[in-house]
């Protein structure tokens, strides 16, 4: 098997429902077999489940990410907490959810209760929620950072059946805060929540010369800021948004709650672009037609116009489609610099791209293991879509590691949640505290029950 096959695994096309294998979501990695699946209806039943067996025991969550982070032995334990949802407890100022709640549900619990979170949400709402903390999961905006850090305390079972709770100011609370799943199985999460605001989504296409200066112009300006870099034509796709306006607030709530298009402005300067992006997208993946969800996210460009809403509506779009998905988190303060080193490595080889770079920049983490501890960030996105058969594009998956060698090299640190190429990275060069996640680690899991060959080539 050669190295791309591994860190870019093919994807079985086939109805993968019935059988006793079970595959991850994307359908490119068996992960166990169902019969090793155990789904306990409470904390109680949990804490027996772990107490009472021997083998490593592994979450499998939405099963989002790449089958390595999850992949396990015969003898293991596969655990499904989906009957642990919904809200547990909550207050003025905070709410507590069951691990197992789907991000989609958080963001409706907090709707209902006119409050939200104090960060921006990621793109995809059907993870759970100590998924996308155990993961390093972020939104885009200065002022804040990952998910992980509006946590307020976190309930852990671990190994041996006990209950521990870490709460935000102990010693090893930034471990707990993004842990990958090897300190302990998540049950209940407090989050910090804030009062209830509505944002005007400004969006324009604009050239992109002068990208160095003007990201981190448009982060400062706007409290959230997601951009969309069309490299071979040279062009942005740009979502700035700021509080809404009183009246387009009262034009929200008039409406249903549902969100404000502001039609009179519709641009149609992108147009041609996203036409030339969808053909090279139909080309890749083999799909003849207007074909499947993948293409809807670049349709939506088209036409574009500004929006008012929540920050959940204008934020959480993300379609879930099989992909390749890198994104690496740099220094802020070196972005200019490497934008103009993406854009030199682009004329001297004009590399194939399969999608547009997505950038979106958060301030510093407090998260241990988050790729944004300590500085303002940059995150680079970058998309191969699987092909029908579950191929994928050769040029596509050449462009994403060519790209990930510059970023790696820049001091970047990779999305854990997403693919990347760990020999690339020296993670004691890059996380200053990444021996006090090991150690924090062989303290609460001595006898390593929540490691598997991903975690294991991590920290041993």
């Amino acid at each position: 098997m050669n190295r791309d096959s591994l860190l870019y695994p093919l994807r079985n096309p086939q109805n993968t429902e019935h059988d006793s294998a079970l595959w991850n979501w994307a359908q490119n990695t068996v992960v166990g077999q169902r019969e090793q699946v155990h789904q306990p209806q409470n904390e109680a039943e949990l804490q027996q489940l772990l107490s009472s067996s021997k083998g490593k025991v592994r979450v499998i969550g939405s099963r989002l990410s790449p089958g390595r982070m999850l992949c396990v032995n015969g003898d293991d334990l596969l655990l499904d907490l989906s009957a642990m949802r919904g809200v547990l407890g909550e207050d003025d100022d905070s709410i507590t959810f069951a691990a197992g709640t789907l991000l989609q549900q958080v963001f409706d619990a907090l709707t209902a209760r006119n409050r939200m979170l104090g960060c921006s949400p990621g793109v995809i709402s059907v993870q759970t929620l100590a998924g996308a903390i155990a993961t390093g999961t972020h939104g885009q905006g200065l002022d804040q950072s990952s998910l992980a850090d509006e946590v307020i305390s976190i309930r852990m079972v671990m190994a041996d059946g006990r209950v521990r709770e870490f709460h935000r100011g102990e010693a090893d609370f930034p471990a707990a805060q993004t842990s990958l799943g090897s300190l302990g199985i998540v049950t209940a999460i407090t989050l910090r929540t804030q009062p209830f605001r509505l944002f005007t989504c400004h969006k324009f296409a604009v050239s992109a010369d002068t990208l160095e200066q003007d990201l981190p112009r448009w982060n400062q300006q706007y409290e959230l800021s997601k951009a969309w870099w069309f490299v071979d034509d040279n062009l942005m796709h740009v979502w700035n948004a700021n509080p809404a306006s009183e009246a387009d607030v009262q034009a929200w709530h008039a409406n249903g709650g549902e969100v404000i298009e502001h039609g009179e402005d519709t641009d149609s300067s992108l147009n041609d672009t996203i036409d030339q992006t969808l053909a090279h997208m139909h080309r890749d993946t083999q799909i003849e037609g207007k074909g499947g969800k993948q293409f809807r996210t670049v349709t939506r460009f088209r036409d574009f116009t500004d929006l008012s809403g929540d920050i959940y509506q204008l934020f959480c779009r993300g379609i879930a489609v099989p992909q390749i998905n890198v994104e690496i988190g740099v220094p802020l303060d070196r972005t200019p610099e490497i934008i103009s080193k993406i854009k030199a490595w682009y004329a001297e080889n004009h590399p194939h791209m399969h999608y547009p770079i997505i950038l979106r920049c958060t301030g510093a983490s407090e998260a241990w293991l988050s790729p944004a501890y300590q500085q303002p960030t940059c995150f680079f996105g970058f998309v191969v879509y699987y092909a029908d058969d579950g191929s994928l594009s050769q040029e596509g998956l050449h462009f994403l590691t060519e790209v990930e060698k510059l970023l790696a090299a820049e001091g970047g640190r990779p999305h854990w949640g997403k693919y990347y190429d760990p020999q690339r990275y020296g993670w004691r060069e890059i996380y200053p505290q990444w021996d006090a996640f090991r150690a924090v680690r062989e303290q609460l899991d001595p006898q390593c029950r929540f490691s598997n060959d991903y975690v294991t080539a991590l920290f041993d």
